[in-house]
C-alpha cells in the first residue's frame, strides 16, 4: 500500500511539473523530456510513471478535473443546504474561467488537452465524453430551475444550455487580455439575471395569487 500511495503522489508531482511547462513554456513545449527536467528526474525515470505522452497529459488533465470539482464542491458548500440554482450556476461557470492561479492552471491544460484532441482520436474520445457528461449537468439544473419557477416556462433548456456554456468563451479573451476578469463576471451576471429574474418574478406573482 505504502508503495502504491508513493506511485500516485509522483504522478501528481510529474503532472503539476507539467502544469508549469504548459504555464511558462507553452504547448510547444509539452514533451515527456521537458516535462522530466521541470520535475528534476530523468526522462526513463518518468516513463516509469506514464508509458506515453498521452497518458502523461490525461492523468494531468484528470487532476486538474478533479481540483476543480473540488472548489466547486466547497464553494457550493458556502452557500448552504439549499442553494439558489443561479447561484449554482455562478459557480459552476466561473470556476471555469482563467479568474484566479488555480483556474488558470486547469484552463492552460485543459487548452493543451483540447489541442492534443484534434490530432489524438483517444483523447478526442475521451475530452468529448467528459465535456458531454458537464453538459449534462448544466441542462438538468437549467430544466430543475424551470420546473421550480426560477426560469419563465417558455425558456428552451437546450438552448439555454448552449448559451451558459458560450460563457466559458471568455477564457480565450481574459488569457489573450481582450475582456477584464471583472467584465467577463459582469456578462456572467447580467446574463444569469436576465435568466432567473423573469421566471422568479412569475414564480412569486403566481404564489402570490395562490395565497389569496
Amino acid at each position: 500500500m505504502p508503495k502504491q500511495v508513493d506511485h500516485h503522489e509522483r504522478r501528481e508531482e510529474i503532472s503539476r511539473a507539467l502544469w508549469r511547462v504548459v504555464e511558462q513554456k507553452g504547448v510547444a513545449h509539452l514533451t515527456v523530456r521537458e516535462v522530466a527536467k521541470e520535475a528534476g528526474i530523468s526522462h526513463g525515470a518518468l516513463q516509469h510513471y506514464f508509458a506515453s505522452r498521452e497518458a502523461m497529459l490525461c492523468f494531468a488533465m484528470d487532476l486538474a478535473t478533479q481540483q476543480k470539482s473540488q472548489r466547486v464542491g466547497r464553494r457550493l458548500g458556502e452557500l448552504g443546504d439549499r442553494p439558489h440554482p443561479r447561484d449554482v450556476l455562478r459557480v459552476m461557470l466561473t470556476e471555469m474561467l482563467p479568474l484566479h492561479a488555480d483556474a488558470r492552471a486547469a484552463s492552460r491544460i485543459s487548452a493543451a488537452y483540447v489541442l492534443e484532441a484534434l490530432q489524438n482520436e483517444n483523447i478526442r474520445v475521451r475530452a468529448r465524453d467528459g465535456i458531454a457528461q458537464g453538459r449534462v449537468i448544466v441542462e438538468q439544473l437549467i430544466r430543475d430551475a424551470i420546473a421550480e419557477g426560477h426560469i419563465s416556462p417558455d425558456r428552451d433548456p437546450v438552448v439555454e444550455t448552449h448559451l451558459l456554456l458560450a460563457l466559458t468563451g471568455f477564457t480565450t479573451l481574459i488569457e489573450l487580455d481582450v475582456v477584464g476578469r471583472q467584465d467577463a463576471l459582469t456578462a456572467v451576471d447580467q446574463y444569469l439575471d436576465r435568466l432567473f429574474t423573469e421566471g422568479d418574478a412569475e414564480h412569486g406573482a403566481r404564489e402570490g395569487e395562490r395565497r389569496r
